[in-house]
């Protein structure tokens, strides 16, 4: 009896489990692969999806993906709130829109300009199938425009343009990789300042993008621009610098617009804040490795050469570092983070320091002292290519 009782409870458990109460066919939905926002002349939001195209970019009949093709389609939607321009996709072609596997978003810079970037965002920041590693990029100019372009190298548009962000921040530290998680812990930083990847045509003419520079933001609206250079240096001061380049003009004489160049193995950077009764003064401590990896008009065979060799560099650099907090300071923009320093290590004295700390910052005195080490000079030695008849 007690036999039959268990089959029973078994068989109803197994009875449950073998439905599917949420269950979806892939023909429902179509994959979002980036997404622009605009503003339209009335105050409504512009809403221009990617999505991914799982046949193919031709009409061939092939399921072969071809390089450089595109496999994407655009449906534009316009609402007051991002989610009711989100429903209305449907009525456009259909499906559903599934946000799983989004890889960027872009926004004109002219509405982060007039609008808080939290309102914009709130629904992808709320909904539960948005991803925090997404990517969020400020424009020059419309949005939608950029997703019109086709892929280089990738199969959407959207990919392509990740791709691009994360391999400039990591080679050539010319812009800054900011997924959503990241902007919303730096929004809700004690100073609230936010970097966003800038994406912007190479030239006017030209429909060849470059992902370099970055917009800066204060209390969610953009305030500001960085120029690529003066981003290498800010990604060395706030320590997210991986891989790039120094460029250093040549001693010689006569050779201002002769430049050598460095390449930076790793970069660290300690920021002390020195605190004595009202007045702050910032110590900047930069450690730079690298290799020689282009040489013009120096030698570095023997020891004093290689001294000067380093100095020059060292001397550039915090050049480099003066120009971007001379910058910072004039914008009254912490975007090195120095506030949160203080917040973290002085709490207490960070209340009485919170409200005017724009203006305090805008006096802070900069100390920087670049220590440069270099590993080796390549597969030739210490001196120019050019010198190969020197004997």
């Amino acid at each position: 009896m007690r036999t039959i009782k268990s089959m029973t409870i078994m068989l109803l458990f197994l009875v449950l489990l073998t439905g599917c109460w949420d269950k979806g066919e892939l023909v429902e939905f179509a994959f979002v692969q980036a997404v622009a926002i605009d503003k339209t002349e009335n105050g409504k939001l512009k809403l221009t999806t990617l999505f991914f195209k799982p046949t193919g970019g031709d009409n061939s009949g092939s399921n072969e993906v071809k390089l450089g093709s595109s496999r994407s389609f655009m449906i534009q939607a316009e609402a007051y709130t991002i989610f009711e321009a989100i429903r209305d996709l449907t009525i456009h072609f259909g499906r559903k829109a599934k946000w799983d596997h989004m890889r960027v978003i872009l926004i004109n810079e002219k509405v982060i300009r007039q609008q808080d970037i939290g309102d914009i965002l709130d629904f992808f920041a709320r909904d539960h199938e948005p991803r925090g590693t997404i990517l969020v990029m400020a424009t020059k100019g419309e949005a939608a425009k950029y997703l019109k372009l086709k892929p280089v190298i990738e199969s959407t548009l959207g990919e392509q343009l990740r791709t691009m962000e994360i391999a400039t921040t990591r080679y050539s530290a010319k812009s800054v990789q900011t997924n959503l998680l990241d902007l919303t812990i730096q929004l809700n930083s004690e100073v609230g300042v936010a970097l966003l990847p800038y994406i912007h045509f190479y030239k006017a003419d030209s429909k060849e993008l470059s992902a370099s520079g970055i917009a800066i933001l204060k209390k969610g609206k953009q305030i500001s621009t960085l120029s690529p250079t003066k981003m290498q240096r800010l990604l060395m001061l706030t320590n997210q610098y991986k891989e790039g380049n120094i460029e250093f003009p040549c001693g010689s004489e006569g050779k201002a617009n002769v430049k050598e160049s460095l390449e930076v193995v790793s970069a660290k950077t300690k920021v002390v804040p020195v605190i004595q009764g009202d007045s702050l003064t910032v110590r900047l401590n930069t450690s730079i490795v690298g290799a020689i990896s282009e040489m013009r008009c120096s030698s570095v065979v023997k020891r004093e050469e290689e001294a000067a060799f380093r100095k020059r560099i060292q001397e550039t650099v915090e050049k480099e570092f003066r120009d971007l907090i001379t910058e910072l300071q004039a914008k009254r923009l912490d975007a090195i983070g120095l506030g949160n320093k203080i917040f973290a290590k002085h709490p207490a004295l960070w209340k009485s320091w919170k409200k005017n700390w724009d203006e305090r910052f805008a006096l802070a005195h900069f100390e920087s002292h670049v220590e440069i080490r270099v590993l080796h000079t390549g597969l030739n030695i210490g001196k120019p290519y050019s010198k190969y008849k020197e004997k």
